[in-house]
């Protein structure tokens, strides 16, 4: 079955979703995202994808106290990404309670200490972001496109052990217009190893159900769950019956 990953993206510790990656176009959805994260776990899921927005944007770790409290108060595996641009930032953030790490920019910008860490820490616990645009992988909070294009710069990390590739279409980000799936069954089919996770643009229980059927194995969503588009016990029942009926 499809891992079903909730999103908390953090802005001056507040929980917040943005549209397409634009710091202007941002909605408050709670002003404590401990809280959030609670009410996450006591719906059942078990991994929760936490993004430091300031972070990526000042290019340093900025919330992690907000990291701390997640951890503090739940049990969820937390993946936690944005602004890990150095030695001291991944450090940070496993020191405040991320059981694994999303690096994005630093992987197009300094190759070697994106390979360093893969191997210090182990590919279970790195995750490759790879934020699209046009094609190209951006970076520093989507605010720059770089000249990589996505499977060229997907199959440099795969050759050196990456397992694990979150996978954002950032025209799709926030715009509850329903997910990549083209784009996410190209990278499949070039590497179908990859644990893929697909981020940007789920909208509903359907669009869910659809990645599952083209057999994506996870799946990241935040403004879809929290305007209330997702159906939890349906989503699940459905996911279920397709898992019986493919058997």
């Amino acid at each position: 079955m499809i891992e079903l990953i909730p999103a908390i993206d953090i802005i001056d510790g507040k929980c917040v979703r943005l549209t397409k990656g634009d710091y202007a176009q941002k909605t408050v959805y709670n002003d404590n995202p401990a809280d959030v994260a609670r009410e996450l776990e006591a719906l059942g899921f078990k991994r929760l994808h936490v993004v430091d927005l300031d972070g990526a944007k000042q290019k340093h770790i900025v919330n992690e106290r907000v990291l701390s409290d997640i951890t503090a108060a739940t049990r969820l595996t937390v993946d936690f990404g944005g602004g890990i641009k150095s030695d001291a930032d991944i450090e940070k953030a496993f020191g405040h309670g991320a059981a694994m790490v999303t690096v994005g920019s630093v992987a197009v910008t300094e190759k070697e200490l994106f390979c360093s860490w893969l191997q210090r820490y182990g590919a279970d616990r790195i995750i490759l972001g790879a934020d699209v645009r046009a094609g190209k992988v951006s970076i520093n909070g989507w605010k720059e496109d770089s000249d990589n294009d996505l499977l060229p710069f997907l199959a440099y990390y795969v050759e050196r052990g990456v397992k694990h590739v979150l996978c954002t279409e950032i025209s799709k980000d926030g715009t509850l217009s329903g997910p990549a799936t083209d784009l996410y069954k190209e990278v499949l089919a070039a590497y179908p190893s990859l644990h893929l996770i697909a981020s940007g643009g789920v909208s509903c229980n359907d669009d869910i159900v659809e990645l599952q059927r083209e057999g994506i194995p996870a799946v990241v969503f935040g403004k879809a769950y929290y305007e209330g588009r997702i159906r939890l016990d349906e989503l699940r029942r459905q996911l279920a019956q397709q898992t019986a009926d493919a058997q």
